[in-house]
């Protein structure tokens, strides 16, 4: 069956429906291309076609553009992947320009026909490169539509004329949002911007798209850059205005990436370059900045990573095989950040909530969370009171557990007391009928350890939500000693239902995020003790791709909590304790009350409104700094090696049981640099015997929490790799 199909009118419009079948939204693959190529080169052909439409029959016009079409065309080139690439991308070019040009005498530009796009909905990535090729886009009025260019997002940028188009069509300074940040818009606010043409009622789309292509002018079908009088807006590189933009777009691309995303770099290039030749030739150029960049290790891990794993992982790649666990009614004990920052994900996911807490108050306190979320929305218009009203409708703020009564799942959220979550617990489940399910949220104590409270512990299982709970795209769910198949689907399934993207870890201390990334705080607060300087450590970690360095994070997340977690792991592990110099650091900065962020006083210095000013001058004084600062390199490898051996740790030991999740959890629960591809991910690029060899360099020089893990060193003797070893399957 083809993704493409055309229907005529009697008044000559030549409708060309996109509709992938058995997808909820088109993706466009190899056959789609040749389909949409046929289509339009039929109705071209046609005397009786005056007009062509390109729309969908969905209610969304495109998600993009499935990636692994760059897959084969690396595979299927052999020994020659970058020429695959090459030519595979002009092909598609050839596609586009010849709906641009739509049938024109080359040399006249006449005697083409109109070709509108009419969009439904949404359309990404490809789903917005194909309209540009067209000579007028409709959208219908959708404010949940979104349009723009995301690829960037996943380590690739627009590579089907996207890039080209968009910059000739609104010049590098209005386009620069759109495919350095892959800004995304809503149809009124592209058109604003001069992305799209019109955006005019769902009712009309059609009728008002075919109403130009019959009414359309001969210049109307000539795209400026066709047109020998053709100016760029905002000017070109060598043309004074233009420069300076060139100059600001390469500042941001190197303040904002730190030079470790090759695609940035790639797209400005392809961009300064394609803007001083014909267009023709500037998408040949595109072509060329996209295939380095698909042949890039990085773009590789990152899509494989970003897209298809976590793609895999959303559709339930690890899910047990039981009946489906969609949430009806969920409970939230405790109205805290947490328990409230869950209602509201739940709530605007459509779900009945009771949220409950000790007090009125405080269960009233956290159902104004949604209240505040949505008014923050609706002065940006964003979304609307009747929206609000809806969201809030379905939150039950109280006291009495008996409200609980019909609850499918409940989601504890509570103070990180064993005592306190067990107390909970037995309430919660008296009510609650035999059925539910009962996940706690914790982010340190130990699942098979809770559930004893539990009367149903093979229906007790661990939900680890990231702060702040709107905003983190990750949750861990951990399963526990006697957790069963239906807690961990129930959970997988509540997840999805949050629009949210689940990894499965068995239980152990700190579970997978916090076992990792802990790691990664107390490498850098060593390296102050070593007297290695603060900034040298922060701005390491920044280079490496690291969101926050060590010192920042941990003002972020509280340093008494750091106390309290070491002191929490000294407690269970012994003599065992591997931490020592760092609490040397830690409690003597806790006890003169510099607790991070929310004391104003860290390892940064704030002002009285919290504003960070800059690493804190008493960190010198207190650790001097030593005569010989270690080479940067250095420093890097012992903020990533530090966590990604945890990581390797993790999988020996059974907590992580997919390299997949692995990689997908560490980039959006901690913000492992992206640019890799998760721990494994970087791990394969630098190859298994390079990593042994250098775990024991940095083992010799730093101690035994560098210690290559017996899987890495036979990986590295059998020449393996992550990917190559466990790929796609769980590990074994």
């Amino acid at each position: 069956m083809s993704d493409f199909t055309l229907t005529k009118d009697a008044d000559g419009v030549a409708v060309i429906t996109w509709d992938v079948p058995g997808r909820s939204m088109n993706v466009m693959s190899t056959q789609g291309f040749a389909d949409l190529d046929t289509q339009v080169g039929q109705a071209l052909a046609d005397p009786e076609v005056k007009g062509i439409v390109i729309t969908s029959g969905k209610d969304s016009f495109a998600g993009g553009m499935d990636l692994n079409i760059i897959a084969r065309m690396k595979d299927e080139a052999g020994d020659d992947p970058a020429r695959g690439v090459f030519d595979g991308i002009m092909q598609i070019h050839g596609i586009l320009r010849r709906i641009e040009r739509a049938g024109m005498d080359p040399k006249t530009l006449k005697g083409g026909k109109p070709i509108a796009a009419a969009l439904p909905g949404t359309g990404l990535g490809i789903g917005l490169e194909i309209p540009l090729a067209c000579h007028r886009i409709f959208a219908a009025d959708n404010p949940k539509a979104k349009i723009g260019l995301p690829e960037i997002q996943v380590g690739i940028f627009p590579g089907a004329g996207g890039t080209t188009r968009l910059v000739r069509k609104l010049g590098a300074l209005g386009a620069s949002p759109l495919l350095l940040e892959g800004k995304l818009n809503d149809p009124q606010k592209a058109m604003a911007a001069g992305v799209i043409d019109e955006v005019v009622p769902a009712g009309e789309l059609l009728a008002r798209a075919k109403a130009w292509a019959l009414a359309a002018k001969p210049e109307d079908i000539v795209k400026p850059w066709d047109r020998k009088d053709y100016k760029m807006p905002g000017g070109t590189p060598y043309n004074p205005a233009g420069y300076m933009t060139f100059v600001g777009a390469s500042a941001m691309v190197n303040g904002k990436t730190m030079g470790v995303y090759p695609a940035a770099k790639a797209l400005l290039s392809a961009v300064y370059e394609g803007a001083l030749v014909p267009f023709d030739v500037a998408l040949k150029i595109e072509a060329r900045w996209f295939t380095s960049v698909l042949l890039n290790p990085s773009s590789t891990a990152m899509i494989r990573s970003l897209f298809i794993n976590k793609e895999a992982l959303e559709k339930g790649a690890n899910r047990p095989a039981v009946a489906d666990q969609k949430v009806k009614k969920l409970g939230v004990l405790g109205a805290g950040m947490m328990g409230a920052g869950i209602a509201l994900v739940s709530a605007n996911a459509g779900i009945e909530v009771v949220l409950i807490d000790a007090t009125q108050e405080a269960a009233e306190k956290g159902k104004t969370h949604t209240a505040a979320y949505y008014d923050k929305r609706i002065g940006r218009k964003q979304d609307t009171a009747e929206k609000k009203a809806e969201v809030l409708a379905r939150i039950n703020a109280t006291t009495d557990y008996a409200a609980l009564a019909g609850v499918d799942l409940i989601v504890e959220a509570v103070f990180e007391d064993q005592k306190v979550k067990a107390e909970v617990t037995a309430k919660a489940e008296a009510v609650a009928g035999p059925g539910c399910i009962f996940a706690t949220n914790t982010s340190t104590l130990p699942i098979s350890e809770l559930a004893l409270a539990s009367a149903r512990p093979a229906q007790f299982i661990g939900i680890h939500f990231f702060s702040p709970v709107d905003k983190m795209l990750l949750v861990e769910i951990i399963r526990g000693r006697e957790t069963g198949d239906v807690a961990v689907a129930k959970a997988l399934d509540f997840v999805r239902q949050i629009r949210k993207t689940p990894i499965v870890v068995k239980d152990a201390r700190f579970f997978y995020a916090n076992r990792c990334i802990i790691p990664y705080i107390n490498e850098g607060i060593r390296m102050v003790a070593e007297g290695v300087a603060p900034a040298l450590i922060e701005n390491a970690a920044k280079l490496v791709g690291m969101p926050l360095g060590p010192l920042q994070l941990v003002d972020e997340t509280s340093i008494d909590l750091g106390v309290k977690i070491a002191k929490a792991t000294k407690a269970a592990m012994g003599k065992a304790y591997p931490d020592k110099a760092v609490d040397a650091v830690l409690f003597p900065m806790a006890e003169a009350g510099r607790l991070g962020r929310k004391s104003n006083a860290g390892f940064y210095a704030y002002d009285d409104k919290g504003n960070r000013l800059g690493l804190w001058g008493g960190l010198e004084s207190r650790y001097a700094r030593a005569a010989e600062q270690p080479d940067l390199v250095d420093v890097e490898h012992r903020l990533l090696f530090v966590q990604v051996l945890e990581a390797v740790r993790a999988l020996e030991d059974g907590v992580l049981t997919d390299i997949r999740e692995g990689d997908v959890g560490a980039i959006l629960g901690w913000g492992f640099a992206p640019w890799s591809g998760g721990p494994f991910g970087w791990l394969d690029m630098l190859g298994a015997p390079y990593a042994a060899e250098r775990c024991d360099e940095l083992e010799k020089a730093y101690g035994l929490r560098f210690a290559c893990p017996r899987l890495l060193r036979e990986m590295a003797d059998k020449g393996q790799s992550f990917y190559g070893r466990f790929g796609a399957t769980k590990a074994a």
